[in-house]
């Protein structure tokens, strides 16, 4: 009983001091987006197919409602408004996604679309005008489909053509351009795309794909951020990272070795499995995760390990090749060994890492099944990082949360923009972390993904029934806002035109619906 008094008094300190601290003066806010959810256009302006264009026309029945990014938000026809809702926000830089496929429409630096790269001339100089950091993200999922067809990134070949497509961005952005991350979140791109089939190109090559895909996106990865170094860090004085993503993953049982085994084999063989290699002393893949991936490979019958090997000279490019760690975090869970009896008998990376992660059903769910709300796991993760790869420097390149009604009054995300960024500064404050921006994602409602237009992330509604893709801000909008404005978390700022949100009774009130749903 005592011990539990101690732990309330600790955290009711740490509530009261988050309420008192304040963002750094030098700290950045930003929004995100990525270029197939918003642009639309998909075959107006030069552009190429896809992956995306691909699997959404010929598999419609793969996305939760049959829809597809071909119109999406328009943005590709609306850059002067969306610049507009940036400058009202008071962001100090828009993280963003250039479409490969719309700056070279067979994947290759041969041929080179002059109205893409006019496009976004236009929406680099719009934003510099508007005293708005352009920060560019290379490659957020869309892989032109000719790429595909050659295998797609487990074939080795694509670093190198990644690196050609990296060069023409430097050449013809990089005078201005001077924030850049090469891949948004490997996992999502390996995995999901070629092991479990939850993001195009939706292949199902499990415990192989996934691995071939990842060890040729990090070795793209460092050879971009060396070339950018080579060539163009002299006279356009930029910097070059990446973006991971994780959850926070803990002891389902804190008093079990076996669990907190399970949790650390679980954020090591997921996040570090893309981190160490770049943030680590030693470079390559963790060796808890050669391991394991060599034993279950000689288990199932293989000659050797289904995890690729890096040579010296390839760990050596890629180690240190980033001069910011992009975290993006939504969620955590806990883990616990996964019982015999569910161990997959096929090769896969679930059955590699042997954990069984889940949410707390204490902790509230959203408009996506994966995302729950825990706002101290980004705390613990911030840490956990600073502990393994010695503080380096981080941006939360993406945090947000879902809804399936699209409410303007959207109390739900506001409570998570504030529990999550309490969070941030008490990890800047008492932790010591080293984090310099934050970014919510995202700008406005778009296309997400596989789960279509059900579910929302925007801070601006955007009307899906109207040809004219209208765009209005929510009531988080407003809050992020005075957050920036102030570098302060205000519970009690409630915008004007705007119910109050009633935090006493919090997480039992019904979602409102006087927003058209999709």
């Amino acid at each position: 009983m005592k011990s539990l008094i101690v732990i309330l008094t600790l955290l009711y300190a740490c509530v009261v001091k988050a309420q008192e601290y304040e963002f750094p003066e030098d700290f950045q806010f930003g929004v995100a987006t990525a270029s197939y959810q918003i642009e639309g256009a998909w075959d107006h302006g030069g552009k190429g197919e896809n992956i995306w264009d691909r699997m959404t026309h010929e598999r419609s029945y793969l996305i939760e409602d049959g829809s597809n990014g071909d119109h999406a938000c328009l943005s590709y026809y609306k850059t002067e408004e969306d610049v507009q809702l940036l400058k009202d926000l008071g962001v100090h830089f828009y993280r963003f996604s250039i479409s490969w496929s719309r700056i070279l429409p067979t994947g290759h630096a041969n041929k080179i679309n002059q109205e893409g790269i006019d496009y976004y001339n236009d929406l680099i100089d719009r934003l510099i005008a508007a005293e708005i950091t352009p920060f560019i993200t290379m490659f957020h999922w869309d892989l032109p489909q000719p790429l595909q067809e050659i295998g797609g990134w487990p074939n080795a070949l694509l670093a190198d053509i990644f690196v050609d497509y990296a060069d023409v961005l430097y050449k013809v952005f990089g005078d201005r351009v001077k924030d850049w991350i090469t891949f948004n979140e490997p996992a999502q791109i390996c995995e999901q795309g070629y092991a479990t089939a939850d993001k195009a190109p939706a292949y199902t090559q499990e415990g192989i794909g996934g691995y071939l895909c990842a060890h040729t996106l990090l070795i793209a990865h460092g050879k971009a951020y060396r070339l950018y170094y080579q060539d163009y860090h002299e006279e356009q004085q930029g910097r070059v990272g990446i973006t991971i993503d994780t959850g926070m993953y803990m002891p389902a049982d804190e008093e079990s070795p076996d669990d907190e085994e399970a949790a650390e084999r679980t954020i090591q063989m997921y996040y570090g499995w893309h981190a160490h290699p770049i943030f680590s002393a030693d470079g390559d893949y963790p060796q808890i995760m050669k391991d394991r991936v060599l034993a279950k490979s000689l288990e199932e019958g293989f000659p050797k390990s289904r995890l690729p090997s890096f040579t010296d000279a390839e760990i050596a490019m890629i180690r240190g090749s980033s001069d910011f760690l992009g975290l993006n975090h939504y969620t955590s869970s806990y883990c616990t060994t996964i019982p015999d009896e569910w161990v997959l008998q096929r090769p896969s990376n679930y059955a590699d890492i042997e954990a069984w992660c889940y949410a707390s059903p204490d902790w509230e769910t959203s408009g996506s099944s994966w995302l729950t709300v825990y706002p101290e796991g980004l705390r613990k993760l911030l840490i956990w990082i600073k502990e393994r790869y010695n503080n380096p420097e981080i941006i939360i390149t993406e945090n947000g949360f879902s809804d399936k009604d699209g409410s303007l009054n959207d109390c739900r995300r506001v409570n998570y923009f504030n529990s999550y960024l309490e969070q941030v500064l008490l990890a800047i404050h008492v932790d010591k972390v080293n984090v310099t921006r934050y970014t919510a994602w995202s700008l406005m409602d778009n296309f997400e993904w596989r789960r279509g237009y059900t579910e929302r992330f925007g801070i601006h509604h955007v009307d899906f029934d109207d040809d004219e893709r209208p765009r209005t801000a929510k009531m988080s909008a407003y809050v992020l806002k005075n957050i920036i404005l102030t570098k302060k978390i205000n519970w009690d700022y409630t915008p004007g035109g705007f119910s109050e949100c009633d935090w006493d009774n919090w997480g039992t009130e019904e979602p409102e619906e006087e927003i058209n749903e999709v």
